[in-house]
């Protein structure tokens, strides 16, 4: 049995997973469930993941999975779980999904904009990671956004879109020039393009400065 604020934070993970393909960071659980401080976050967090609900991932900073929501028997497995076992069967040399060509247009900064986006190559992807619409493949360079999971080195997939609400990880592009992947939020008339990491300083623009090629769909990572 779940108490209120356990039960808002489980549903709000799993919301966020399902949309951006990572976890919320802990201001933002904060933020979500009106509390003071992070550290009522890490105990609501904690006795999530003892009930097996939730389950940390090693090697990753703030890395989540949801293995079960609210009203659902222990022991379902999770759709990372499902993710992961097509994985390991792709590596048996079973085809375990469809595997669909996105454009790989380069590099992103994931802590100062680094360089505008161009077609150049392309990269298979599980069709399984992507929703619908058109994507294409960015490889992250920085630590600017590791409290969002996302790491340097890693692949971002991406929708295409010039669209963003308050809140979703955006490829930004900048003077059309210089691309960036941060938090999207606006701010008194301005676009604020927030990291997350604490060493990094939010980034604020004139709208005319800033146009959204895309919103952040998922991530493929290297080991």
């Amino acid at each position: 049995m779940l108490t209120a604020k356990q039960r808002a934070l489980l549903l709000f993970i799993d919301r966020r997973l399902r949309e951006v393909g990572v976890p919320p960071s802990f201001e933002e659980m904060r933020e979500a469930l009106g509390l003071r401080s992070k550290s009522g976050v890490h105990r609501l967090v904690e006795a999530l993941v003892e009930r097996g609900f939730l389950r940390r991932l090693p090697h990753r900073a703030r890395a989540l999975e949801v293995l079960r929501r609210p009203g659902e028997p222990a022991g379902m497995a999770s759709p990372a779980e499902v993710v992961s076992l097509g994985a390991r069967r792709a590596r048996g040399g079973v085809r375990a999904a469809r595997a669909v060509v996105v454009p790989f247009v380069g590099r992103i900064a994931a802590g100062r904009p680094l360089e505008a986006v161009e077609d150049r190559e392309t990269l298979e992807v599980p069709a399984f990671l992507l929703g619908p619409g058109e994507h294409f493949a960015l490889q992250v360079v920085g630590d600017s956004m590791v409290e969002a999971g996302i790491l340097d080195g890693d692949f971002a997939l991406v929708r295409r879109t010039e669209e963003a609400r308050p809140g979703d990880i955006v490829v930004a592009l900048i003077d059309g020039c210089e691309t960036t992947l941060k938090y999207f939020h606006r701010e008194r008339g301005m676009i604020r393009l927030d990291p997350a990491n604490p060493a990094y300083a939010p980034q604020l623009y004139l709208p005319s400065r800033v146009r959204i090629q895309g919103r952040l769909a998922g991530l493929l990572r290297r080991y």
